[in-house]
């Protein structure tokens, strides 16, 4: 399985998402955000930075990158598309996504080992997962905070496309505990923290769990191969 990272000018996570695609066995590929060409990929992920400076909107001139028509046409296709933090954002900015996000609710850049809850385990980048389970996944973002009207928030809650939910702690003030969300097809997850930060035991998060190494985020991208594998 080949799956691109785009990155962006800002990009900061690219190649922390390049080593977790190969660390769940899959090939990366680096794909450019001025091309027109997904280079024959089979899925695709957007990784978190502060792309283009986050001028306008966190996301909002990415989404408009010449390669994101490509990715656009692959999402409603069906292809598997996973946005981390900038990417979710621009994924909501590009209309692939339900919501919007704007300035954490206390105004600081937040970073910290998040607890989830998995609301569907049911999509591309989550069947790995147990519906119910809580992950720790490391956050930092200044624009997490997940909002839509209500009519979004009750259409995306009865629709299943809450995909996790903070624990414990709301880090940003998002509406309902929002932390990812997914389309309708379920072949698009867009979430604020970062999955590709907890891949490799003593490089994650600092687990109180002796049971746990701090991989959680490695099934992320092992759902998305056995996604592409059954289909």
């Amino acid at each position: 399985m080949r799956i691109g990272v785009i990155t962006f000018p800002g990009s900061l996570d690219d190649r922390d998402a390049q080593r977790a695609v190969r660390l769940a066995g899959a090939e990366p590929v680096a794909l450019w955000h001025g091309d027109h060409d997904l280079a024959g990929v089979d899925a695709i992920v957007l990784p978190g930075g502060f792309s283009y400076g986050d001028y306008l909107r966190a996301g909002a001139i990415a989404s408009h990158a010449p390669i994101m028509a490509e990715v656009i046409d692959a999402a409603n296709a069906g292809m598997p598309v996973l946005g981390i933090c900038n990417g979710f954002q621009m994924l909501a900015e590009a209309r692939l996504l339900p919501g919007a996000h704007t300035r954490n609710a206390h105004q600081q850049f937040i970073r910290r080992d998040q607890k989830l809850s998995v609301e569907n385990a049911d999509t591309a980048w989550t069947n790995q997962f147990e519906t119910g389970a809580e992950i720790i996944i490391p956050l930092k973002n200044a624009d997490g905070r997940f909002v839509a009207d209500d009519e979004t928030i009750r259409r995306i809650e009865g629709n299943g496309q809450v995909v996790f939910r903070y624990v414990d702690v709301n880090p940003n003030g998002s509406m309902n505990d929002i932390a990812g969300v997914s389309n309708e097809r379920g072949n698009v997850v867009g979430l604020m923290p970062h999955p590709e930060h907890a891949t490799e035991p003593g490089f994650g998060p600092d687990m109180t769990d002796a049971m746990r190494s701090g991989t959680d985020g490695l099934a992320f991208f092992t759902s998305a191969i056995a996604a592409l594998t059954r289909a």
